[in-house]
């Protein structure tokens, strides 16, 4: 066999690396995660799966926001991620109208964004990625139907406001709609604040006669806990806790039976196919950065991607432990 020219060798060696992508990516291609709550473990989650992209991608993540439920806070974080250029942002929604001017100026700056968790759907935000949210409600209305057989009185903990908690609440009102013995009593702004959360349950679990409280549910993760050992205290084994999301102390209530489910989404998978979406974004850029595809039937982009939702109880709590360990 005759030798290979040297000049020929080259040429093909950096026909396979542009091929399969060896030179596409560099750690100087910076892309932001800006969250709601970046203590939350549910964020921690997050964070996990979006700097396990980029590790994959070798490029660099950032993982910023404020460390409670604050959607000002948010904002800020979000025109300090602007001011640094980075090649992509994704976010979390906290409060549309707070946060849907940054979003617009951000690509109106020319750097894709991506919403994730909770949406921002009147923004110029490329599309959202993450829960069905409105499903997800009527996941959780369904099973306080079916444990209370259609009658009872309800408490809802959730955040006010947020696009997320807000289609949740109204998939959840649509689920028990059919059941008019059923009945929300109060819908409760925990604000961020899982100590409210507990307040709130110790009193409302001293009503008795027409006005006991039969079921509590949270539409967020930090009050799920807080209810639990509310319950707990009082050994109010009667009474029906459905949860959000797959804490370790939501996962340890349902074992222990003080929560009876939660509803489990998907957080990591939310901020590693976000990653890897921007990182598409960055380097196919659309011709129009800030166009409605919504309105275009030749997007080359969906308007929603949907990360999956189901229902955690007894049945299967201990496959979601070891998922959780295994994921450490």
């Amino acid at each position: 066999m005759r030798r290979m020219h040297k000049s020929a060798a080259v040429l093909l060696g950096t026909g396979i690396a542009l091929l399969c992508g060896c030179d596409r990516h560099s750690n100087k291609e910076t892309f932001y995660l800006v969250t709601a709550n970046v203590a939350l473990p549910y964020w921690q989650t997050a964070a996990a799966g979006f700097n396990h992209a980029a590790a994959a991608y070798k490029v660099t993540a950032k993982v910023v926001g404020p460390d409670g439920h604050d959607a000002n806070a948010e904002l800020a974080e979000l025109q300090k991620a602007v001011a640094a250029k980075p090649a992509g942002i994704l976010i979390s929604v906290a409060d549309a109208s707070v946060l849907q001017p940054g979003i617009d100026a951000a690509v109106d700056a020319g750097i894709p964004v991506i919403t994730v968790d909770s949406d921002a759907a009147s923004s110029h935000r490329l599309y959202f990625i993450g829960t069905n949210n409105l499903e997800a409600g009527r996941l959780s209305g369904k099973r306080v139907a079916d444990n209370l057989k259609g009658k009872g009185n309800i408490i809802i903990f959730t955040f006010a406001g947020q696009p997320n908690t807000e289609e949740r609440l109204k998939g959840f009102k649509d689920a028990i709609a059919s059941s008019p013995q059923l009945k929300v009593v109060d819908v409760i702004d925990v604000k961020g604040d899982p100590r409210l959360a507990f307040d709130r349950a110790q009193e409302l679990l001293a009503e008795s006669g027409p006005k006991k409280i039969d079921a509590f549910v949270c539409l967020e993760s930090v009050s799920g806990k807080m209810v639990s050992d509310a319950i707990k205290r009082v050994n109010a084994t009667d009474r029906v806790l459905i949860a959000w999301d797959v804490n370790p102390d939501t996962l340890e209530g349902i074992k222990a039976g003080t929560i009876n489910a939660s509803i489990a989404q998907k957080p990591y998978t939310m901020g590693y196919v976000g990653l890897k979406a921007l990182d598409e974004v960055f380097h196919n850029p659309p011709q129009h950065l800030n166009k409605n595809y919504s309105a275009d039937s030749f997007a080359p982009y969906p308007d929603f991607v949907d990360t999956g939702t189901s229902v955690v109880d007894k049945s299967n709590v201990d496959s979601y432990i070891a998922s959780a360990e295994a994921g450490k």
